[in-house]
């Protein structure tokens, strides 16, 4: 599932102008591509819906054993709502990769923190760290199972080469690899029993 139109992301107000022509230059204007490409590899059956994660509903999409939502609640302005959105049609296990900041994943490991920025060119809202991201799972209704350490995502090749800081040979510490590109960080979770 994903939307079908850049205009439909949750555009900070500041960028709602330009945000979605700004983003068709930089992946183009066909969006799915990705997706068809690997349907048609895998030889699979799986169907493309277009529509909002806020959108879900079992009544028409039925419940699915595994479900997967990776790098998403960071561009979104409620992602608790989506969790529970994603709750409500998750019969097995979610499994949530996210975006994490790195400094308050290593000052305060323990204590769940979310950075508010709603302003950058990034279209990014809530920016948590690793106990963060666990705590909006558990927060929308399901329990943990499992976490990863933090770990890096390469950049794609869409993403200009970035300038070697301090910050990423820290991350490059934390992460236990080489790679430059966005930490993030994992859990593996299942639907509460009330």
């Amino acid at each position: 599932m994903d939307i079908g139109d850049h205009a439909r992301w949750d555009w900070p107000a500041r960028l709602r102008a330009r945000g979605p022509d700004a983003l068709a230059t930089i992946v183009g204007p066909e969006k799915g591509r990705g997706f068809a490409v690997a349907r048609a590899a895998l030889r699979s059956r799986v169907q493309r819906l277009e529509r909002s994660v806020y959108e879900l509903d079992p009544a028409r999409d039925g419940r699915f054993d595994v479900v997967v939502c990776g790098s998403l609640l960071l561009h979104l302005r409620d992602p608790l709502r989506a969790l529970q959105a994603i709750r409500s049609v998750c019969a097995g296990e979610l499994l949530s990769t996210e975006t994490v900041e790195l400094v308050t994943t290593l000052f305060h490991p323990r204590r769940p923190i979310a950075r508010l920025d709603g302003l950058s060119d990034l279209c990014q809202w809530w920016l948590p760290n690793a106990a963060g991201h666990r705590r909006m799972v558990e927060a929308a209704g399901f329990d943990v199972v499992t976490a990863t350490r933090p770990y890096s995502v390469p950049f794609g090749v869409g993403h200009p080469p970035p300038r070697l800081s301090p910050r990423m040979l820290v991350q490059r510490a934390v992460a236990g690899q080489g790679d430059d590109g966005v930490l993030h960080a994992a859990v593996l979770a299942r639907p509460a029993v009330a």
